[in-house]
């Protein structure tokens, strides 16, 4: 199937979201969409298949990005991305960064908001 909007190298699969998540809808761990995930040295150990949606968030997050940033960057649907981030967080090749405490700072909020905002559009 081609598309009219110019060429995707990303490659094409037939698997429905659902399908990578076992039908699950909820992640695994306490994971708003703002949060930061990174990926943790020793994540390299794994060794998914060219094109398996764990490599890619793996690649994501040694950017430090934020959850809704990562499903923006792969054109994926923010539920089944965070459903797969929890199981990476699970099998410890995530870490999860906190999110604003009561005590942030004006900036620390505002540059969330930034994030979270970038990461909505892109979506």
């Amino acid at each position: 199937m081609s598309s009219s909007f110019g060429a995707d190298p990303r490659p094409t699969t037939r698997v429905r979201p659902y399908a990578l998540t076992a039908g699950r809808t909820q992640p695994a761990v306490d994971l708003p969409m703002e949060a930061v995930v990174e990926t943790l040295p020793y994540a390299s150990r794994f060794d998914w298949p060219a094109g398996d949606v764990r490599t890619d968030i793996l690649r994501l997050g040694g950017g430090r990005l934020s959850v809704a940033e990562i499903a923006a960057h792969l054109q994926r649907p923010l539920g089944m991305v965070r459903v797969v981030i929890g199981d990476l967080v699970v099998a410890g090749t995530l870490r999860v960064h906190t999110t604003l405490s009561e005590n942030a700072t004006y900036d620390e909020r505002r540059s969330l908001m930034e994030r979270t905002l970038r990461g909505l559009r892109a979506l």
